[in-house]
C-alpha cells in the first residue's frame, strides 16, 4: 500500500477546518454534545462505571451489533464494526480485491472509495456523475463499463459530494446489469438516512452480493465516536477478520457501549437532523437562486451537501483558501475530487453558522 495516493480531502481539512468559524465544509450534520446525548436520548455515563476496559470481539460486540441490525433490518451475524467507516472500507477492499481485479467506481467519490482499491493494483473504472446531466446516475454508461471482468462496483447514495441518488427504477436497473456477473455491489450508504426524495430501497433485498456500510459520523452528528459498520455475507465478514488482525484489532468497550445507546434510540437523533436539513435545504435553496450568476448547482436529493460550480473562479483553490483565511467560512475545494471548478458547498451546521456564512461568502463574492 505504499503507493497509496493521497487524500487531498484530509489535507485540505488539516490545514483549514479546526481553524473555521463558519464550517459549510462538512459532510455530515451538525454534531451532538454528551450534554445534549444526555438529554436527547438518557446518555447516563454512571452506567459505565462497572465496564472494564477488555479487548472486544474482532467484528465488534454482540449488543452493538444487535442494534444496529435491529434498526436497519438485517442479521447481526452480518454486521462488523470499525473504527469509522474508512476502516471498514480498508479491511473490506483488502479482503476482496486483488491487483489486477476491476472494479467500478462512481465519481467523483470519497477518496477512499477510490484509491485503495488502487493502490492494491485494481484497474479502476470510473462511473461519472454530470453536472451537466443533473448528477443524475446514466445506466447506460454503467453497462458499457460493467465486464465478466468485473470484480466490484461502487456506489454511494446518497452521494457525497453531489447530494444526488438513485430512484427504485434505476436500483432494479442496476441489479439486472449485475445480475449475470460474479461483482460485488459496494454500496456506501452513509447518508441513507436524510432524504428529500424517496429514499433508496435496501439493496441487500434486491441482490445477494450486496455489501454496505453505514457510519454514526455523517447523519448522526457523532463523527468523534469514529464508529462505522458494514453489512456483509458470513464469508465476507471472516476474510476481514485476517486484515483486522493487522489495523486496530477491535473497538474500544466504552465506545461500543456508547454507540449501542445510541443505536437504541437512533430514531431521536435521526428525526431531530432530517428536519435540520429540510430547513437548512430551503435557506440555501434561497441563497442559491439570489446567486445564479456567480454559480449554478444541482439541488441535492440527499445528504446535507451539494456540490456547485462558479462562472468565472479560475484558481478555486486559492479561492477557498482567501475565503477561509479572511473570513473564516470553509468549502472544500473541487479540486479535492478532481473537479477544479465546484465547491462542496455544505448545510448541515447550526442555522446561525449557515445563516451568517452564507452572509459572509455573498459579499466575499462580490469583492472577489
Amino acid at each position: 500500500m505504499s503507493n497509496i495516493a493521497p487524500a487531498f480531502l484530509e489535507y485540505w481539512f488539516r490545514d483549514y477546518y479546526f481553524d473555521a468559524k463558519y464550517d459549510l465544509s462538512s459532510s455530515g450534520v451538525e454534531n451532538f454534545s454528551i450534554a445534549e446525548l444526555k438529554k436527547l436520548i438518557g446518555l447516563d455515563m454512571n452506567q459505565f462505571d462497572d465496564l472494564i476496559f477488555n479487548d472486544s470481539p474482532t467484528l465488534g460486540n454482540e449488543p452493538l451489533r444487535q442494534a444496529i441490525a435491529r434498526y436497519y433490518k438485517g442479521s447481526p451475524q452480518q454486521v462488523m464494526v470499525g473504527n469509522g467507516s474508512s476502516e471498514v472500507i480498508f479491511l473490506l477492499m483488502n479482503a476482496l480485491l486483488e491487483a489486477g481485479d476491476e472494479i467500478v467506481v462512481v465519481e467523483p467519490c470519497y477518496p477512499a472509495l477510490r484509491n485503495v482499491a488502487a493502490a492494491i493494483g485494481c484497474q479502476v473504472k470510473d462511473w461519472p456523475l454530470r453536472f451537466v446531466d443533473g448528477f443524475e446516475p446514466d445506466l447506460n454508461v454503467l453497462a458499457d463499463l460493467i465486464s465478466d471482468k468485473t470484480r466490484m462496483v461502487v456506489i454511494n447514495f446518497p452521494h457525497n459530494p453531489t447530494g444526488a441518488s438513485i430512484s427504485h427504477q434505476q436500483q432494479r436497473e442496476l441489479v439486472n446489469l449485475l445480475a449475470n456477473t460474479e461483482a460485488y455491489l459496494f454500496w456506501d450508504a452513509v447518508f441513507i438516512d436524510i432524504n428529500y426524495n424517496e429514499p433508496p430501497q435496501n439493496f441487500h433485498q434486491l441482490y445477494d452480493k450486496t455489501i454496505s456500510i453505514g457510519s454514526l459520523s455523517k447523519t448522526y452528528g457523532l463523527p468523534g465516536l469514529r464508529v462505522g459498520w458494514a453489512f456483509a455475507p458470513d464469508d465476507v465478514l471472516n476474510r476481514c477478520v485476517h486484515w483486522r488482525d493487522y489495523t486496530t484489532i477491535c473497538l474500544s468497550p466504552l465506545i461500543e457501549a456508547i454507540a449501542t445507546h445510541v443505536m437504541a434510540h437512533a430514531e431521536v437523533l435521526l428525526d431531530l437532523r432530517q428536519q435540520q436539513a429540510c430547513r437548512n435545504l430551503a435557506i440555501i435553496s434561497d441563497w442559491m437562486d439570489a446567486h445564479q450568476e456567480q454559480m449554478q448547482w444541482v439541488a441535492p436529493k440527499g445528504g446535507v451537501s451539494s456540490f456547485p460550480r462558479f462562472a468565472d473562479v479560475d484558481d478555486i483553490e486559492n479561492f477557498c483558501r482567501r475565503l477561509i483565511l479572511r473570513e473564516g467560512v470553509l468549502l472544500v475545494p473541487g479540486t479535492c475530487f478532481g473537479h477544479p471548478h465546484h465547491v462542496r458547498l455544505s448545510f448541515g451546521a447550526n442555522i446561525e453558522i449557515l445563516q451568517t456564512g452564507l452572509l459572509l461568502l455573498s459579499d466575499f463574492l462580490q469583492r472577489s
